[in-house]
């Protein structure tokens, strides 16, 4: 991604607020953002769209292809979350721990963070009946930059919670957003 359009997508992370964001803890150290979502859908439903459909939800904006269709999960212990087009290509995160259905864990640094000196451990809990999943995020980053992180955990906690509400929406109807013709 060029710089420019980092700092324009980056800057989007400023736009993007929901009322329900929810940072549980924010210091110049670190931050843990956390939200649980309700998906009409049997949890193996929404992990595998989760995982194996990735890039059918994942909102472009927040990519260096600037395509969707350029994201992988490999939901397997030491699997990338990946993201590779013709010029190049990224690992996002990877995969530390599986448990299909029920439990999702990832290691890293997204976005802005994965240049600096931090590190983050992100998890999704799927809990359900075979109607509705209860879907638990928890993404902790911790470590190191000159400005701190205080002033990064809201935008990245906010990208987050979008990424999130696509993926429902996504499971729920086939679309990531409201209007299936509308440009991400």
């Amino acid at each position: 991604m060029k710089s420019t359009t980092c700092l324009a997508a980056f800057g989007l992370l400023l736009c993007v607020a929901q009322a329900n964001a929810e940072l549980t803890a924010s210091s110049p150290s670190g931050f843990v953002s956390e939200h649980d979502i309700t998906i009409a859908a049997p949890p193996q439903r929404v992990f595998d769209a989760l995982t194996a459909e990735v890039g059918r939800w994942w909102n472009p904006a927040h990519s260096y292809s600037g395509q969707a269709a350029s994201f992988t999960l490999d939901a397997r212990a030491g699997g990338c979350f990946c993201e590779r087009w013709s010029g190049g290509s990224v690992r996002h995160m990877t995969v530390v721990f599986v448990e299909p259905g029920r439990t999702l864990r990832l290691a890293g640094g997204l976005g802005p963070l994965q240049s600096m000196a931090v590190t983050g451990s992100m998890t999704f809990t799927f809990e359900g009946d075979g109607a509705a999943t209860r879907l638990h995020y928890r993404y902790a980053v911790g470590g190191w930059t000159p400005d701190g992180l205080t002033a990064l955990a809201q935008p990245v906690d906010q990208v987050q919670l979008g990424q999130l509400l696509r993926l429902k929406h996504y499971v729920e109807t086939g679309s990531p957003t409201a209007d299936a013709t509308a440009p991400d």
